[in-house]
């Protein structure tokens, strides 16, 4: 396992802006959203405490390795188990950790006053924005929805990106009205219509808001779908694999931005496609299998919490020889060698 640089200092207190970040604001940050959006897992200890020292490693070397930049406590980091204490500790050390070198945006979801609470935890922590998670559980009307966000947006200095999925999704015409906000900057596309999409996307450009509003693919193994959204001018997407395979994950996108066609091909019929048909074997695989591949990787990260449950042995062992070989494609595409046994990268 490659040895670990040292830690940039820790942020100021609490309250304080990143102290690294350059010119803060929405039109900054929009502006600053770019590559590959990381999502970090949030490391527990056998106990199922907070192992936040194995969470500051994940963070580093993810940034080391080539981030654009990270989203703290947001799907794949266990949102939804996390006590307020906790998400607060998890986003200031994912600030100290980068330094200011790439934005840190921070989860924050459940109903109003909850969702305010854990923005204001993630300002204190010096988060540079939110992804606004969707409401619990209730199915609400499109009034409602842009009344959830607004009032969110409203209540915190920071930028902000909704996240669209589940029940929360929205009509081209409910996404102009948030678009309207100044500190709502951006749509995660995590339902995948894109005939949907391409009239949310004309609607905001003919109202004039698409100057600094950005759109990115957050669905669940985004690589796949990632030639249909670059068809329908949205190039950002979130990437799970990166969490343990940054290798990979940066020669995909690589691959992608220079149109190598070849490239892309050979990655999706050789590890992403293997990779989604293994993660589709059980509900939860979508995390708990991402945290299986940064242990695989070398760093004990733990188990999921519940609800979720731990990947099956034969499972996990069918995702170390996907990992081995996914790493070996990506070595010789690259000239290098393998880090499949030695480890390396965002693990």
């Amino acid at each position: 396992m490659p040895s670990s640089p040292s830690s940039p200092p820790p942020s100021p207190a609490t309250g304080t802006p990143n102290p690294g970040s350059p010119a803060s604001g929405p039109a900054a940050l929009a502006e600053r959203l770019d590559g590959l959006l990381f999502f970090p897992v949030t490391a527990f200890a056998p106990d199922g405490t907070l192992d936040l020292d194995a969470f500051r490693t994940h963070v580093r070397r993810g940034v080391d390795a080539g981030a654009g930049a990270v989203f703290a406590c947001c799907g794949t980091g266990e949102f939804h188990a996390l006590a307020p204490e906790e998400f607060g500790a998890c986003v200031a050390a994912a600030v100290a950790e980068t330094g200011g070198r790439v934005p840190v945006l921070a989860g924050a979801g459940y109903g109003p006053a909850l969702a305010r609470e854990f923005a204001h935890r993630a300002a204190e922590a010096g988060a540079d924005g939110l992804l606004a998670m969707p409401p619990y559980l209730v199915a609400a009307d499109q009034d409602g929805l842009v009344r959830h966000y607004t009032e969110l947006a409203d209540a915190t200095s920071l930028p902000t990106v909704v996240y669209q999925r589940d029940n929360a999704l929205f009509t081209p015409e409910a996404v102009v009205r948030l678009a309207r906000h100044p500190r709502i900057i951006g749509l995660k596309d995590g339902l995948g219509d894109p005939d949907l999409l391409q009239r949310i996307v004309t609607a905001v450009r003919g109202a004039g808001l698409d100057g600094t509003f950005r759109y990115f693919n957050g669905l669940p193994t985004a690589e796949l779908t990632g030639l249909a959204y670059r068809g329908l001018g949205v190039s950002l997407y979130s990437s799970a694999v990166f969490c343990f395979a940054p290798e990979i994950a940066l020669a995909f996108h690589q691959a992608l931005e220079t149109g190598d066609e070849a490239t892309v091909r050979a990655l999706l019929d050789g590890f992403y496609v293997p990779f989604v048909e293994l993660r589709n074997q059980r509900r939860g695989y979508a995390v708990s299998l991402v945290k299986a591949g940064v242990r695989l990787r070398g760093l004990d990260v733990g188990g999921v919490r519940p609800p979720l449950s731990d990947p099956a042995p034969d499972h996990v062992e069918q995702l170390g020889v996907l990992l081995e070989r996914g790493l070996e494609m990506a070595a010789a595409l690259s000239g290098g060698t393998s880090g499949a046994r030695a480890g390396g990268g965002a693990h």
